[in-house]
């Protein structure tokens, strides 16, 4: 089995992990010339992002040759997953896939304009992630298939979705409006951590941020001196998932 993942603050490599196989890293990925993934079993896991999938994912579902006869689609989340799940069928079937199995497990939202972290990380007990995680690996190792339908109604809210939320917030000059405070001691953590390359840091310069970002926060999740702001947070408290560690993402984005 083969597992592809997208991660910005740990919560989907730690799912990766927990379901096992090979792991690849969708942005190390996405810097081949060609990708080609042949195994019994392929998966994606990646984040929820305003009811769909992060940029980088979409784009690697159209760049990707997989080979399989089981593919499947894990999501996390925070407050709602939406028409995550029709965005995974149609995109499978963009790149010659069946959609065999699709699942989201409930975790921390890190999405700072809306959500304070230390009031996610609070009540992060109340979801029963390990559980939730039991399940989709049982469902996996058993080969369960579940049939998503796309009606009328679906591709509506979908458009509603993308309208009301993705276009807004799902933009690639994103980091363009971040700001770095005085704390900054420029020592590179943001641009490791950036998935998509977006972050350059120089002694000179300090933080420079560029126009194809992905909205992951992942810099500002992980800066040692919390010097990386959005224009509006809902809370000053940064997070991380407890099993993975600033080097993981380290070694998944950088």
């Amino acid at each position: 089995m083969t597992i592809c993942y997208f991660t910005a603050t740990g919560n989907c490599l730690y799912v990766a992990r927990k379901i096992g196989g090979i792991l690849l890293s969708i942005p190390q990925l996405m810097r081949q010339e060609a990708i080609t993934i042949e195994d019994d079993a392929v998966g994606v896991v990646c984040p929820v992002y305003n009811a769909e999938m992060p940029m980088m994912v979409r784009a690697f579902m159209r760049k990707a040759k997989i080979l399989t006869d089981y593919f499947f689609f894990i999501y996390t989340y925070g407050a709602g997953f939406g028409e995550a799940y029709a965005h995974a069928k149609l995109a499978a079937e963009e790149a010659g896939l069946k959609l065999s199995y699709v699942n989201a497990i409930q975790m921390v939202d890190n999405f700072l304009p809306y959500f304070d972290m230390q009031e996610q990380i609070d009540t992060l007990h109340k979801k029963n992630v390990e559980g939730q995680l039991e399940t989709v690996c049982r469902d996996i190792a058993a080969r369960k298939t579940v049939d998503v339908k796309i009606t009328a109604f679906t591709k509506a809210q979908m458009a509603m979705y993308r309208k009301r939320l993705a276009d807004k917030w799902l933009r690639k000059d994103t980091a363009l409006s971040y700001s770095v405070n005085d704390s900054c001691i420029r020592c590179g953590i943001c641009a490791k951590v950036c998935p998509a390359n977006n972050v350059v840091v120089t002694k000179e310069n300090g933080v420079k941020f560029s126009d194809h970002c992905e909205v992951c926060y992942a810099c500002l999740h992980s800066c040692p001196q919390h010097a990386i702001h959005l224009p509006k947070e809902a809370g000053t408290t940064q997070f991380r998932n407890e099993y993975i560690t600033l080097n993981d993402i380290i070694q998944s984005n950088e």
